[in-house]
């Protein structure tokens, strides 16, 4: 088993779009053959490999199973990194779009329309969904590029919590 890399250790193709369900199917696979509970009676250095293995799957599975995450991994895996806890530019077009998403949202949660949010929401989770698309295209052929996508998706997926959390206190 290649714990080098994760998608390896699923037996998944190194790409940005992966069979979802096949990663699931393996994670359970993987969890089953490596679950601590099966290695009660073994010696600590087999529960401590147990162990290991388990956590470094779930790691894994959680990082492929989210598009950002795994975008982040893949251009690691290439040797970039994303920085975006230090590089935060951002084109001034998706610095204005984020201001109106954010407007809307101040907005919606104001007027306590969760509808609006909900609308919101979608329009936020179709622009991600775009740049999804636009990182695959870039992968291959410019890192730079992709590592910029990568930090707009982050943002992306920071606002859509933002949202549904502020959804949650409206309707509680």
């Amino acid at each position: 088993m290649d714990t080098q890399n994760y998608f390896r250790l699923f037996d998944l193709p190194v790409q940005y779009d992966i069979d979802l369900q096949a990663l699931q199917g393996n994670y359970r696979k993987i969890q089953a053959e490596v679950h601590p509970d099966k290695f009660v009676t073994a010696s600590s250095s087999e529960r401590l490999q147990s162990m290991q293995t388990a956590t470094l799957t779930n790691e894994a599975y959680q990082t492929l199973k989210h598009p950002t995450a795994r975008a982040r991994y893949l251009l690691q895996l290439q040797g970039v990194e994303t920085l975006q806890d230090s590089n935060t530019a951002m084109p001034a077009d998706f610095l204005m779009s984020q201001m109106e998403w954010r407007e809307a949202m101040e907005e919606a949660q104001y007027a306590k329309d969760v509808g609006a949010l909900e609308a919101l929401l979608s329009t936020i989770q179709n622009a991600g969904k775009s740049l999804q698309a636009a990182f695959a295209q870039a992968l291959a052929n410019d890192a730079q590029a992709a590592s910029q996508l990568v930090r707009k998706l982050s943002f992306i997926d920071k606002i859509s919590a933002d949202i549904h959390d502020m959804i949650s206190r409206l309707e509680d």
